[in-house]
């Protein structure tokens, strides 16, 4: 069974309602989609630097993104950062690969457990070697 992963970009255009990554998540068993911790930790910082700077005006909707975000992150399988993973990063680094901290910390996620990562941005993670990809947009 492979495991399908939407690096963030991809989980983002899913929630604002991408149709194709939408057809594909509902032709796909729910077991075989995950989403990293990474991607977790990217959308909540979003929502946080949101609410740190609404004014009092857009405080309510700025909280009820966060808890829409809050409530779609949970409906996904969440991968860990675990040890296996750390030293593929350690080792992409040491790569000196030019691609960002954040994504190449997904990449080693997906490699530690040999997943397929749902991307569009082929231009970075194409340098990742082994990461298997695909474009669901």
């Amino acid at each position: 069974m492979s495991l399908w992963i939407l690096d963030t970009d991809s989980l983002s255009l899913f929630q604002r309602g991408n149709l194709e990554i939408s057809r594909r998540l509902n032709i796909v068993n729910a077991s075989e989609i995950a989403i990293t911790i990474v991607t977790v930790e990217e959308q909540l910082r979003g929502r946080f630097q949101v609410i740190r700077r609404a004014d009092a005006d857009d405080l309510v909707s700025a909280y009820e993104k966060l808890q829409v975000t809050f409530d779609s992150l949970k409906s996904f399988n969440v991968l860990r950062f675990t040890p296996e993973a750390q030293a593929l990063y350690t080792n992409l680094i040491n790569q000196k690969i030019k691609v960002g901290r954040q994504d190449l910390r997904i990449a080693a996620i997906a490699l530690s457990i040999d997943g397929i990562l749902v991307t569009r941005n082929n231009r970075d993670f194409c340098q990742v070697p082994n990461l298997v990809l695909e474009n669901w947009t």
